[in-house]
């Protein structure tokens, strides 16, 4: 009887080769489109973006633009998502650097590099924390990425909680309601005020990168790089890990 022989099945055929070729253009236009949308988004701001426009620098046809992005919600999504991501990836790498360090220096990390991020990428951090975009509301798929810094400090603070505890901060009676609603959606395993003032700080941390970022601290904080470095450590003091 005999073995009728082996076969090797081809590395690549023609057609995965143009199917792959199709996929790394795909990816390439992509980015292209995007690295366009964000130059207009430095020259005009998010307001004024248009995919007319971004294909005619790109020199496409509009009608070939939309089989990448329909609209332009969906190109601002794109761009929204990428901005999250990026200064959480910067956040995140940050904290590793650090990660066997005591609570409170994990938490200036990541709040330093939330603002050195926004430095550095001043329209993006514009995108996500400036004024709204007239007529365009961010869908669901932009929270996971919008929280990747803020569960990040959560992360930090209930560490702490689990090892050498907090420092509970002081509630009103007036909030506790508020407090324990949070504290039921957002961490649900740590105190209620220690959620209250979590809250309270991300919106200070990014109030103190705003106010630096948009010229607000022109002529009141000079030295600004130590100011944000002690106020970000009182902020971690202020959710319990003084």
């Amino acid at each position: 009887m005999s073995t009728p022989p082996m076969s090797t099945p081809p590395t690549n055929t023609p057609r995965g080769a143009a199917q792959g070729a199709r996929a790394r253009a795909r990816v390439e236009v992509t980015a292209a489109i995007k690295d366009e949308a964000r130059r207009q988004l430095a020259a005009d701001g998010a307001a004024k973006l248009s995919l007319r426009a971004v294909a005619r620098e790109l020199g496409m046809v509009s009608s070939a633009l939309y089989r990448y992005f329909p609209s332009r919600d969906d190109l601002l999504t794109a761009l929204i998502v990428d901005a999250y991501d990026s200064q959480g990836e910067a956040a995140e790498a940050a904290h590793a650097a650090v990660a066997h360090a005591d609570p409170l220096r994990r938490w200036s990390a990541v709040c330093e590099a939330a603002r050195d991020w926004a430095l550095g990428h001043p329209h993006e951090y514009a995108l996500i924390y400036g004024s709204p975009v007239p007529g365009y509301v961010a869908p669901v798929s932009t929270v996971p990425s919008a929280s990747r810094v803020g569960l990040l400090l959560i992360g930090i603070v209930r560490d702490a909680h689990r090892g050498r505890g907090l420092v509970e901060p002081p509630l009103p009676v007036e909030l506790r309601a508020e407090a324990e609603r949070m504290a039921a959606d957002l961490a649900p395993d740590l105190p209620s005020a220690v959620v209250a003032a979590l809250v309270t700080a991300w919106a200070e941390l990014y109030g103190l990168i705003g106010f630096e970022l948009f010229g607000q601290f022109h002529r009141v904080v000079e030295d600004r790089g130590p100011f944000f470095r002690h106020a970000a450590a009182r902020l971690g003091v202020n959710v319990g890990l003084g």
